[in-house]
């Protein structure tokens, strides 16, 4: 038995080294898409209300409105524009029926279809919040008192992937 190691298995751990390191280099904050209406859409008919109370929105997230282009739009109003259902000094608008709007500031947003559907509950506000600090910050900061469990956080399974991959790599070359 030799103890050199075949080509196929170095490029093989090679591809394994590489993998791991772009995971290993994943910032740990994604941006969410919430798409309002969820599978009702933008349509006539919802509660966008209930709707919004059960999402939580971040800055840098986006909220997408689907819906028939010929039949509807979205505008984003001020809140005199919301509570009115008017469009008069909409700050943007959008009528692709795919719409993606980036939610980039922390602050109350407030969107209405633009062609009288507003009064059949066509709107929606949303409240977005600023991010939250990363994980290895506000595990820093908690400071547990000498009776509490300490939480362990594995985020977003980085440090179960570098285990697999030790394991898989440990298992090929044949140390396990």
């Amino acid at each position: 038995m030799s103890n050199s190691i075949s080509p196929p298995k170095l490029i093989f751990c090679g591809f394994l080294v590489f993998f791991f390191c772009s995971f290993a280099s994943i910032t740990p904050t994604a941006a969410t898409d919430h798409i309002v209406g969820a599978n009702k859409g933008w349509n006539p008919g919802v509660n966008y209300t209930v709707w919004a109370n059960n999402h939580t929105f971040y800055v840098n997230d986006l909220i997408s409105f689907r819906y028939v282009k010929t039949q509807y739009n979205v505008f984003e109003v001020n809140q005199s524009g919301y509570d009115n259902c008017t469009t008069e000094g909409a700050l943007g608008n959008w009528s692709s029926g795919k719409d993606f709007i980036l939610l980039n500031k922390a602050k109350m947003y407030f969107f209405i279809c633009g062609n009288g559907q507003c009064y059949n509950g066509m709107k929606v506000s949303v409240v977005v919040h600023p991010l939250p600090p990363p994980p290895s910050a506000a595990a820093a900061a908690h400071t547990p008192s000498s009776n509490s469990a300490v939480p362990v956080f594995l985020h977003k399974g980085l440090v179960g992937l570098k285990v697999l991959v030790v394991a898989v790599v440990s298992i090929w070359l044949g140390w396990l």
